[in-house]
């Protein structure tokens, strides 16, 4: 009789656990960090639960931070613009490095050929236009190997001719530019101004910032609705056009030579 009863109270016991699971806390229960300062929702989410993953900038200047809840089981992506939290949603667990069961990280791995490398993308949602990853694990496999040759400046090899890979090599490439947004792309020992990290600026803004780091406009020409400005530096004899589209620096890059950059 004990040991029925002993059973009994073990399987309600068991069945007690396995009706009140654990509930991961989502992003929609973590909006009020929206608009706070960056440091202060890093401080918030750590006393939630959370640990930082990793971090990526974009070079438009917004910043996508990946956080995992251990005891939750739950990752969510953080996106600051100008030192404060833009938006908190859910992402998924391969953003944050962990994966369960024939996920789709799993699943690239052995797509790509790379299991020995471990199932871990490198790229992360933010990376997609409509920030998800791609339902088709096969697509998502040409997806993150397009990214990772643009990241690392590989040759471009479509050899499925895949939009996927297209598309990931293009994100890899816009990765790569932000993350070298620094660099002045001179090598050598010769100073030389940044300009790279302006891109995406509004052009009144744009123009100060470079005059204030030496630039001086020699030439300007138009085309359509695109303006080009030719701006020369003479303390680095730099030569830089500037592509002017929709109010907004579209692109900036050394040219080089030019007749009125002497």
């Amino acid at each position: 009789m004990k040991t029925r009863i002993a059973t009994a109270i073990t399987l309600a016991a068991g069945t007690a656990l396995v009706a009140t699971p654990v509930l991961a806390e989502k992003a929609n229960e973590l909006t009020y960090i929206n608009g706070s300062l960056g440091r202060d929702a890093e401080g918030q989410l750590r006393e939630r639960g959370f640990a930082h993953v990793s971090t990526n900038k974009n070079s438009m200047g917004y910043v996508y931070s990946y956080w995992w809840d251990e005891g939750d089981d739950d990752c969510v992506q953080v996106e600051v613009y100008n030192g404060r939290v833009e938006t908190i949603q859910d992402a998924s667990d391969q953003d944050c490095g962990h994966h369960k069961g024939a996920d789709a990280g799993a699943a690239v791995a052995a797509v790509a050929g790379a299991a020995l490398l471990g199932a871990l993308l490198s790229h992360k949602s933010n990376h997609h236009d409509d920030n998800k990853h791609l339902s088709n694990v096969e697509d998502e496999a040409h997806y993150e190997r397009g990214y990772t040759d643009g990241l690392h400046n590989a040759p471009y090899h479509n050899s499925d001719r895949s939009n996927a890979y297209s598309n990931g090599y293009q994100s890899g490439v816009n990765q790569r530019n932000a993350n070298l947004s620094h660099h002045t792309g001179r090598g050598g020992y010769q100073a030389a101004a940044r300009f790279s990290d302006l891109q995406g600026a509004r052009a009144a803004g744009g123009m100060d910032e470079l005059y204030r780091r030496g630039f001086r406009q020699v030439d300007n020409f138009t085309s359509g609705n695109t303006r080009y400005s030719i701006q020369h530096n003479p303390s680095t004899n730099q030569c830089v056009q500037v592509t002017i589209a929709d109010g907004h620096f579209y692109d900036l890059r050394d040219i080089g030579r030019h007749p009125k950059c002497s």
